[in-house]
């Protein structure tokens, strides 16, 4: 057993809540909260449901104990098949947290496997949750930044963000430090090392590969449990990952997850908001517009060019939700799914976007994902916004109160508004120590039962 991976197992299993920043609790509440909000406004949508159904045909259980109920559904399936459902359902909605140095998600894989895996922890105190989610956080972090830091590929975040699934779930089921290093083993083994350049070139469903990694997340932890055995994780242990993993316990990544004005990925979001800022500022509207030229880095110009069929498309199209956002002021689920992917007018605009890429935004990119841009009226005015930071991450964070509007936003259409307050008291409630996860969860479920 390495020195390395005697402090993760230390942190891992034995870091109590109260052994944590209140920060970090406090923002594994709001990242609760966030990603939350995602499954449910994504439960109607296509993804979501083939994922639900997908897990009820073939990753049930015939042992109740290792059952649960998927979100948003009810049904009850395997813990991994619940995890896996919720997962893919979020991955396929694009608007949950992310981690700037992981390029990817953590809460996509990590909430959803809470969930699965607290069924069987009634007696869970809302502390105790809180506290699981942050070592989840901190471990699937640096597996990512290590995995990235070792390899010449850029994966997605199912090939790592499994790791903190595994940790999670060894917490909850109290595992030994034994059966902790084999899941990672056989986690990171399983995990879905696939190409996320090859998503971004063909958008589909696949999104970030966090249903895999939340199904082998689990998967691995209760092999491990039963005795089966996998090589030490590389991107724990191998001389190359010491160094990602010296600052756990002292820095709480956790505080630095960005969060999603849009359901778009981040790569867009500064173009966005470069054009947001530029439209209030001078007070245009979107049929004042002849041209928008946006500036940003390579990865950005890499995503779809044209209008869209699919929602997947519009998730990863720059072009298209400029144009949405110019056009409504807002990008809901409404605007990249069913009719909002025809609409004319969103089409007009979206003909006057240029992308291309500057080197200055390239230099800058993992750590910040940046964009400047020029937006001309027909009138001849131009109007520069100077370089944008995306909004909702570390250099522009949002506040409390913005992460539980944007939870209110995506929610009250499904659920309900008054049921939406309900749910997002509760979910920041669990800092209290007399508070149990378990309201939570059965308040949650209480919205699709029947």
């Amino acid at each position: 057993m390495t020195e390395t991976f005697a402090r993760v197992a230390e942190f891992a299993l034995n870091r109590t809540a109260d052994q944590m920043p209140e920060s970090a609790r406090e923002a594994a509440a709001l990242m609760m909260l966030d990603t939350l909000g995602i499954v449910i406004a994504a439960a109607p949508m296509k993804a979501g449901r083939i994922a639900r159904d997908t897990a009820a045909l073939l990753y049930g259980t015939t042992d109740p104990t290792f059952s649960a109920r998927m979100l948003c559904d009810g049904r009850r399936v395997s813990m991994a098949g619940a995890a896996y459902a919720a997962a893919t359902q979020t991955d396929n909605l694009d608007g949950h947290d992310g981690y700037n140095p992981t390029k990817g998600h953590i809460g996509v894989a990590v909430i959803p496997a809470l969930f699965a895996l607290a069924e069987r922890r009634p007696d869970l105190t809302g502390p105790d949750a809180l506290a699981a989610v942050v070592a989840g956080y901190e471990i699937a972090g640096r597996a990512g930044i290590a995995l990235h830091a070792t390899v010449s590929d850029y994966h997605t975040s199912g090939a790592w963000n499994a790791l903190g699934v595994v940790a999670l779930a060894a917490r909850l089921r109290r595992h030994t430090e034994d059966q902790l290093r084999h899941g990672f083993g056989i986690a990171e083994y399983h995990g879905p090392r696939s190409q996320m350049m090859r998503e971004i070139a063909n958008p589909s469903m696949l999104h970030d590969g966090s249903g895999w990694g939340a199904l082998v997340g689990i998967s691995a932890s209760i092999l491990a449990e039963r005795g089966f055995t996998g090589a030490p994780a590389i991107t724990v242990e191998e001389d190359r990952a010491v160094p990602y993993w010296q600052d756990l316990g002292t820095f709480w990544q956790i505080e630095h997850q960005y969060v999603k004005p849009y359901p778009i990925c981040r790569w867009a979001h500064a173009a966005i908001d470069g054009v947001r800022a530029v439209m209030l500022e001078h007070g245009l509207s979107h049929d004042q517009i002849a041209h928008i030229d946006i500036r940003s880095f390579h990865e950005a110009a890499q995503l779809y060019p044209g209008m869209p069929q699919t929602t997947s498309q519009a998730q990863y199209s720059l072009p298209f939700a400029v144009a949405v956002h110019a056009v409504h002021g807002r990008i809901g689920v409404e605007h990249i799914s069913g009719p909002g992917l025809a609409d004319p007018v969103v089409g007009g605009v979206l003909k006057r976007v240029s992308v291309n890429e500057r080197d200055r935004h390239n230099a800058r990119f993992p750590t910040g994902r940046w964009a400047d841009v020029r937006v001309t009226t027909h009138d001849g005015r131009a109007f520069e916004s100077g370089d944008v930071h995306a909004r909702g991450g570390p250099e522009a964070p949002f506040s409390r109160e913005d992460v539980i509007d944007k939870f209110l936003d995506f929610t009250s259409a499904e659920i309900g508004a008054e049921a939406a307050k309900k749910l997002s008291a509760t979910i920041l409630n669990q800092h209290d120590a007399v508070s149990r996860f378990s309201d939570v969860v059965t308040q949650l479920h209480s919205f699709y039962q029947g």
